[in-house]
């Protein structure tokens, strides 16, 4: 039961501590990040410089890791499971992702329009400045939704499969991806690595976030999104997840976003009502449903295995 435990124990430090405010082991590598790509980027227009970079910061990162937790787990083996237990919590972000979500919904209802662009500009990449309140709701949705993927299940698959050096690679790529990830002229080459490294280490956990989305809410329209709808996506990770998500919670997502000053028509997901205030909580509602249903899973394949061994 040592993986369970450790999930479970992980996501209630979240639950109760949020991310760290300070000393946040990924804000150190954000900024080793800058420097990697302050000194290789260059022009921007080389895949093989994206490569090289994307190589350096995981061998810079996870090898040093993996061996102080090899010779820490030799002398005090009792180190394992609060070692995974913190690494987890450090990598799940459910906690101050509801925290931001919830305090854009309030700004709504105290219609403080202002406050709450401000607020949905924390969590997402397109412009918030001159979004409506259908807009926010839209953005604060649909973020629930993929970092439910990306910042909560996503740590958890990889922790399952690889333990800490999973997790510990698993964040290290996203953060890239976060960084560099983007279509335009400066990150179209030099990004290339990091997001398709991130697509490939998100390909099984965004369809498994999908299943438990589309078991968490309105089932059957669920499914038929995900079948119809995830492919109109250019990501083939992140369709699948809002498709899925959009049609659990019945609502329509999608539609014209600006992104860094340019306008980009995204394609309608879901089925039903337009958003509304209320389907900020009812998406929370949907992730924690999801993760509930992961746990389940969780507990139940480690009770097989060892009645299995």
């Amino acid at each position: 039961m040592f993986l369970s435990i450790c999930t479970v124990a992980a996501l209630l430090l979240d639950r109760i501590l949020g991310e760290p405010n300070r000393f946040h082991p990924l804000v150190g590598f954000g900024r080793l990040a800058q420097i990697v790509e302050n000194q290789l980027r260059g022009d921007g227009q080389s895949r093989a410089r994206g490569v090289v970079a994307v190589g350096l910061l995981i061998t810079l990162v996870l090898l040093p890791i993996m061996i102080s937790i090899h010779y820490l787990l030799a002398w005090i083996p009792q180190l394992q499971w609060p070692l995974a237990t913190v690494a987890l919590y450090l990598a799940v972000g459910g906690g101050s992702l509801e925290q931001h979500a919830e305090r854009v919904g309030t700004a709504l209802e105290e219609n403080n329009l202002g406050e709450a662009r401000r607020r949905v500009g924390m969590i997402v990449s397109r412009d918030s400045a001159q979004l409506d309140d259908e807009g926010v709701v839209r953005a604060t949705v649909e973020s629930v939704l993929e970092n439910g993927s990306d910042a909560v299940l996503a740590p958890i698959f990889w922790f399952l499969i690889l333990g800490i050096p999973g997790v510990v690679l698993y964040r290290i790529v996203n953060t890239l991806d976060a960084m560099w990830g983007y279509r335009n002229e400066r990150y179209r080459y030099f990004g290339w690595a990091a997001a398709r490294l991130d697509d490939l280490l998100n390909w099984i956990p965004a369809r498994l976030t999908a299943l438990a989305y589309t078991l968490a809410g309105a089932s059957q329209t669920a499914w038929r999104c995900w079948r119809v709808q995830a492919r109109l996506m250019a990501s083939p990770n992140a369709g699948v997840v809002m498709a899925a998500g959009a049609g659990a919670l019945r609502v329509k997502l999608g539609g014209r976003a600006q992104y860094h000053g340019e306008w980009i028509e995204k394609p309608q997901l879901g089925l039903g009502e337009v958003v509304s205030i209320g389907d900020i909580s009812r998406s929370i509602r949907l992730l924690r449903r999801a993760i509930l249903i992961w746990l389940f899973a969780i507990v139940l394949i480690e009770i097989v295995s060892h009645y299995i061994a």
